[in-house]
């Protein structure tokens, strides 16, 4: 049975039910993932940015014969922004491939299509059997990026340190737990809005607006998930010159994932990228005692990057893919197949 599900009055059970799925996802797909946990996981499902809305549903098990709830074995929600709905599908490996991924899919196109909106995304992690089963559904391949993972049990924290100090002396680095401090929040919009990558996809967009990037920072706090900042600033002006950004999520405590690392063009060439990338690493390393990982994303193209993250020790691991697909289209290619 598929229905519709409100994860904020969801019970202790449910929310259990789901992270059961969840993490019987990750093993099967994603094995070298650490597992989820329940703190604030709540949060994580229900609270959004300020003009977004996430619709939740859940597919359930038959109830057991004593009684009770069923097991959730399927989970979907899409997060409605923008132009486009944002979808997310779950369903526990133990009933793939009987058609509830497909009925629920179904089920959010056929709402985000009564929304008014036009286009669904999803972002489709690379050789798992979700590529072949978008693909099969008419979702196109817009946007792939490829991830990377540092373990840090295998940083050299000598030659890090090193790389933190490589920072050519007409800046300084200083580092905000929490996010930046109110006084910066306008330069470090300005920072994002003017170097921003015309390729990045549009699943996962930053901030460029000060009061939005006010609003990005508060939603993360409420999903449980913390930020860390390093900016690089000009001595001179005290112009934000580059900025990275790591969060720690609470669901999952030992992989932080990094956000957007930016160095302002006329900043370009002075050692801000890595120095920035560095010390933030020797930060999470007393800030974190738990962290044993971080996962980043970056654009094919974007090769500068992509070697600094060698030079840091990342690993590249596999390509993040999204897809999308005309929700119209969609919806009536399925009620022609009913």
């Amino acid at each position: 049975m598929v229905r519709e599900w409100d994860p904020r009055t969801a019970s202790s059970a449910e929310i259990g039910s789901v992270l059961d799925t969840l993490n019987a996802v990750l093993a099967a797909d994603l094995p070298q993932d650490p597992p989820w946990r329940e703190d604030s996981l709540r949060e994580y499902l229900s609270e959004v940015m300020p003009g977004e809305r996430r619709i939740s549903w859940v597919a359930e098990a038959d109830p057991p014969a004593g009684g009770g709830p069923g097991q959730i074995l399927g989970h979907v929600h899409v997060l409605l922004l923008g132009d486009i709905g944002v979808l997310e599908v779950l369903v526990h490996p133990a009933v793939r491939r009987n058609g509830l991924g497909r009925e629920l899919v179904l089920t959010a196109a056929r709402r985000v299509y009564q929304e008014g909106f036009q286009s669904i995304g999803v972002e489709v992690v690379g050789d798992t059997p979700a590529i072949g089963f978008y693909s099969s559904l008419g979702f196109a391949l817009e946007y792939v990026e490829t991830r990377s993972v540092l373990e840090l049990a295998t940083v050299d924290w000598t030659a890090l340190t090193e790389m933190a100090a490589g920072v050519d002396p007409g800046y300084h680095l200083e580092f905000y737990p929490g996010g930046p401090s109110d006084d910066l929040i306008e330069a470090y919009a300005r920072a994002k809005a003017e170097v921003r990558d015309v390729d990045d996809g549009e699943l996962r967009p930053s901030s460029y607006d000060p009061q939005r990037l006010r609003d990005s920072l508060d939603t993360l706090h409420r999903r449980g998930m913390k930020p860390y900042i390093v900016l690089a600033l000009q001595q001179r002006t005290g112009t934000v010159a580059g900025l990275t950004e790591v969060v720690v999520p609470v669901q999952h405590p030992t992989r932080a994932d990094q956000y957007d690392t930016i160095v302002v063009r006329d900043h370009q060439g002075y050692g801000i990228d890595r120095a920035i990338k560095a010390r933030m690493l020797l930060e999470l390393r007393s800030a974190e005692p738990e962290l044993a990982e971080v996962q980043t994303w970056n654009a094919q193209a974007n090769e500068a990057m992509l070697k600094v993250n060698a030079e840091l020790g990342y690993q590249t691991d596999r390509d993040w893919c999204e897809y999308s697909v005309d929700v119209a289209e969609l919806v009536h290619r399925f009620d022609a197949q009913r």
